[in-house]
């Protein structure tokens, strides 16, 4: 019916009455007229509602977090099936409280196994599943209004409204550390998604799914929401699992006999029977927990129906529109066309009398029953009798207590005063079954009628019409499983004197088992989609206990969708993977580790810089070195370098080995092969690019701790080599000021603090004499940059003379060639010694002491066969190598140039000696065009001897 069908009616109806009439039904007590607000469940809203609905809205999104309470997941469950709402203190699964209407205690078993168990960091898991008290409004402390107002004007509200999340969860996980806590970390991740739930559902009050701004908002909201129903379900049956497990080992270690079996001939009630059922077997108190978990996740739903519906009556009636028309009958009212409308108003007055309900009473009907379904969805019975109690229906109330199992405790001793006590439950639950298990087969009745009696009689077939999601299937199947269970073992141990009424032989024929549950849902064209969902998906596995396969899952999910897949995603599967760590499940590690380096690469990727340390700590030593280095790379600012090692120290990481890694990654991105390179650059680059800026200020890492010295002289070597094969000079000078003047001597202190020795150990005895060898050559460099300022551009000009033929233009002429000289003659002198002192650093360099020049003095044993170096000792002995033979025959023709160029003709000629020396062996650096070379340069050189009136070699002629 929609709304303008039931506006006319309405209308018909009341238009066609006069002014007598209207007095006569207001005599008679009749219903007050209804306005036009129709029920959201069953009529869509007129504009004008809609519009007073959207000012409501805005007020409560944009007013006070206490101007409206919000109900949350997780509040305190009322259950309506076989798990208790408390626990006694007697038994760690006492289920008595939820099977009748006062508290009972179940059989006891070993009380020091129970007290043993029952501490405060072990409680059962049938004492509040749901996990979380209600949130309050004071919990709420953000201000909505606000956090709303900036958070709509965001590209994606949602997602900005989510990235505190992951540092929430980085901050549970850093609080509850240990093993003991371990639940009370997942109840922190429950209560983190909750909290964020109610966030973005303010944000979203006014939005719309279709504006493209709010669809990953929705998208968020709904996957936190899944997220938030998977920790509750992971938190209630692993703590089950937990608490089994103990209890097992310490009956294996006590060696006791099972105290809770049945003894023949002593008084067991229903209650009792099914108390020690759940007590003894796992499977069926973990699909009754499974049921718990599925009622405390539809309570949203309940609350979101039970705001949007409305009920008509206004006193405790029935029927109360088929009443007035009776009564206008009697008082001879005119009623319009008659219908084959009910004449009687017991309840079973449509399916006996095959008639009809009056619409509204129909629609009035139709919607209570709804509601009631909804209530038992969300384990709430109570609130649906209440519901029933309020709309006049109080034997629809009493019905739905039936099912309750029965219990007599005057057996076990009368109360005080010897009065007896109240017989709890139904003591003809069997026959009642039967009777709901018809009603569910008659046509006549409506579909939620029979959803509602189905439900709690173990009717699938009943219940399975009114599920619209995979929630509602899996709690559908798992209602009737326990129920088909629970009824089995009354049967079966039953000590009450008479014949149970036999049920239905259809009852008996589904033997469900969780893993049949799940297949029977997946084989449901209507839901594959749903079930396919990754989070149901885990939800499954959780379920049926499947930790293999369900990490099989989340890894091939990770391995196909990869960066795609939603982080929030990936940070519900890293602390999954950590919690089954904390928790000692059989794990298969290279797929957990796979999982949490694909949550680290993306926190790098998205930048939530202050987390990656303490997850990058959860992976293997060699990954740990390997993800933060790689992080590392991207930080540039020295403040925030100094930062994020602090963050890395904290949680434990290799600094020392990380921070390597780091320099390492930079210089070997685009690092020279020196075999390629067969001959010195023309000229100096003096252009350091950003490539040449970022290997450069990556030695920064090494130098924050002075333990790390020796690592910075060894990668300031290796970086500096590459720049000076490659003629960067100033790129090199620029690496070798990153290291402080005083890191030699920090070298020796630092080994002496931590041996007590001063003999450094090899490796770095190389490294301090490549650190000299390279300090020689750039200051050779250095020097002969000078030279060559101070010969090209120093060196005075001479004046030229004057054009005219005066004599005060002489005279000044002759002043000009007097300063002229005497410049010539400083500046000659002056290039005397920046000669020597060039000629005595490259010097310094072509005969370097103790075997020469960028070679090792300290050879290892391990040295002495190549196969037995590391790949980085060998490459560092071939650039090293190579250097060699770039440098030196460069260096003796820079040296001849400045001899040359000098006029020291008899010290060019006497590089001979020192290149064929078999002390330093130069020679064999060169290769046959530079030896070609360096014989032309030195004959230039004999031959201004010659015209200087000299022998070849530079001496008198005698």
């Amino acid at each position: 019916m929609d709304i303008s069908r039931d506006e006319s009616f309405a209308a018909q109806r009341h238009g066609r009455r006069s002014l007598q009439t209207l007095e006569a039904m207001l005599d008679a007590g009749s219903p007050a007229v209804r306005d036009q607000q129709i029920s959201k469940t069953f009529k869509r809203r007129s504009t004008a509602l809609n519009v007073q609905k959207s000012i409501q809205l805005l007020d409560e999104s944009v007013g006070s977090p206490s101007a409206k309470g919000w109900r949350t997941p997780g509040g305190t469950l009322r259950h309506s099936t076989y798990t208790p709402r408390l626990l006694s203190s007697g038994t760690k699964f006492d289920v008595s409280t939820r099977l009748g209407p006062t508290p009972k205690k179940t059989p006891q078993g070993n009380r020091s196994l129970q007290r043993s168990l029952h501490d405060d960091s072990l409680q059962s898991s049938f004492h509040n599943t749901s996990g979380l008290r209600p949130l309050q409004e004071e919990d709420v402390t953000e201000d909505i209004t606000t956090t709303n107002v900036g958070l709509l004007l965001e590209e994606d509200p949602g997602i900005s409204a989510s990235k505190g999340l992951f540092e929430d969860f980085l901050q549970c996980l850093k609080a509850h550390p240990s093993e003991g806590e371990l639940f009370v970390l997942v109840e922190e991740y429950e209560k983190t998604c909750q909290e964020q739930v109610i966030m973005l559902k303010k944000l979203i009050t006014h939005a719309s799914r279709q504006e493209e701004k709010f669809r990953k908002t929705f998208q968020v909201l709904h996957e936190l929401f899944e997220e938030e129903a998977t920790w509750k379900l992971i938190k209630s049956l692993f703590r089950d699992r937990q608490d089994t497990s103990m209890k097992e080992d310490f009956m294996m270690e006590q060696g006791d006999e099972d105290e809770q079996q049945v003894i023949q001939g002593i008084y067991q009630s229903d209650e009792k029977i099914v108390n020690a059922l759940f007590d003894r077997e796992q499977s069926v108190r973990e699909a009754q927990l499974v049921v718990d978990w599925l009622e405390s996740c539809a309570q949203d739903d309940c609350e979101n129906f039970a705001e949007n519906i409305k009920f008509f009556s206004d006193r405790a009636v029935g029927y109360e529109n088929a009443r007035h028309r009776l009564q206008n009958q009697q008082m001879g009212v005119p009623t319009g066309a008659e219908r084959n409308l009910i004449t009687e108003l017991d309840p079973d007055a449509p399916v006996r009398q095959n008639k009809l309900l009056d619409d509204l009473d129909k629609e009035d009907e139709d919607r209570l029953l709804q509601y009631i379904f909804v209530c038992l969805r969300a384990g709430q019975l109570e609130k649906a009798q209440k519901m029933c109690l309020d709309c006049g229906q109080a034997w629809r109330a009493a019905t739905l207590e039936g099912w309750k199992l029965f219990h007599d405790p005057n057996f076990e001793g009368l109360g005080p005063e010897c009065q007896r006590k109240a017989i709890q439950g139904n003591p003809h639950r069997d026959i009642w079954k039967t009777v709901c298990w018809n009603m569910a087969q008659d046509a006549r009745v409506s579909t939620y009628e029979k959803a509602i009696y189905s439900a709690l009689c173990g009717n699938l077939r009943g219940i399975l019409p009114v599920c619209k999601s995979w929630l509602d299937y899996v709690w559908a199947y798992f209602r009737v499983l326990v129920d088909r269970k629970v009824e089995d073992e009354i049967r079966l141990k039953t000590t009450i004197n008479r014949s149970l009424e036999a049920l239905p032989g259809e009852y008996w024929e589904k033997n469900l088992t969780t893993r049949s549950v799940f297949k029977e849902i997946e084989a449901n064209d209507v839901m594959q989609k749903e079930a396919g969902g990754l989070y149901h998906l885990i939800q499954k596995y959780v379920i049926l206990g499947d930790v293999s396969g369900l990490l099989d899952l989340l890894y091939e999910r990770v391995r196909q969708q990869g960066q795609d897949i939603s982080l929030h995603t990936l940070r519900f599967m890293a602390h999954f993977v950590l919690f089954l760590r904390t928790s000692e499940q059989n794990t298969k590690e290279e797929l957990c580790n796979s999982i949490l380096k694909c949550y680290v690469e993306r926190l790098i990727r998205e930048k939530h810089y202050g987390l990656i340390a303490y997850y990058v700590s959860k992976l293997p030593k060699n990954a740990q070195v390997h993800w933060y280095a790689l992080f590392l790379e991207g930080i540039t600012n020295k403040d925030e370098r100094q930062h994020y090692l602090d963050l890395a120290e904290d949680a434990g990481l290799d600094l020392a080995a990380v921070t390597k890694k780091v320099v390492e990654n930079i210089r070997m991105k685009s690092d020279v092969d020196f075999s390629r390179i067969h001959e010195m650059q023309d000229s100096v680059d003096t252009v350091i690019s950003e490539e040449d800026r970022h290997k450069i200020e990556a030695i920064d890492w090494l130098v924050f701790d002075i333990a790390q010295r020796a690592e910075a002289l060894k990668q300031a070597n290796a970086v500096m080599r590459t720049f000076i094969a490659m003629k960067k000079i100033d790129a090199a000078r620029a690496v070798f000021e990153k290291l402080p003047p005083d890191s030699v001597d920090v070298v020796h202190k630092t080994w002496l603090q931590q041996t007590g020795t001063t003999t450094l150990p090899a490796e770095d005895r190389n490294a301090v004499r490549e650190y000299l060898c390279i300090k020689a050559y750039l200051d050779a460099m250095e020097s002969f940059n000078d030279w060559i300022q101070h010969y090209h551009h120093g060196q005075p000009t001479r004046p030229a003379p004057p054009e005219g033929g005066s004599f005060t233009d002489r005279v000044a002429y002759e002043q000009r060639m007097k300063q002229f000289e005497q410049e010539r003659e400083r500046w000659h002198r002056n290039l005397l010694m920046q000669t020597q002192t060039t000629k005595d650093h490259i010097y310094n360099v072509l005969l370097f002491a103790d075997g020469g020049w960028m070679a090792d003095q300290i050879v290892e044993e391990a040295d002495e066969n190549i196969a037995d170096r590391s790949e980085g000792d060998v490459l560092r002995q071939e650039q090293m190598d190579r250097l060699r033979r770039l440098v030196l025959p460069g260096l003796v023709f820079l040296l001849h140039n400045v001899l040359h160029t000098s006029e020291q003709y008899q010290e060019c000629v006497r590089l001979a000696d020192m290149l064929t020396s078999e002390q330093h062996k130069l020679y064999q650096v060169f290769r046959q065009d530079e030896i070609q070379r360096v014989l032309h340069l030195l004959r230039e050189s004999s031959l201004k001897l010659l015209d200087q009136g000299r022998d070849p070699l530079g001496y008198e002629r005698s």
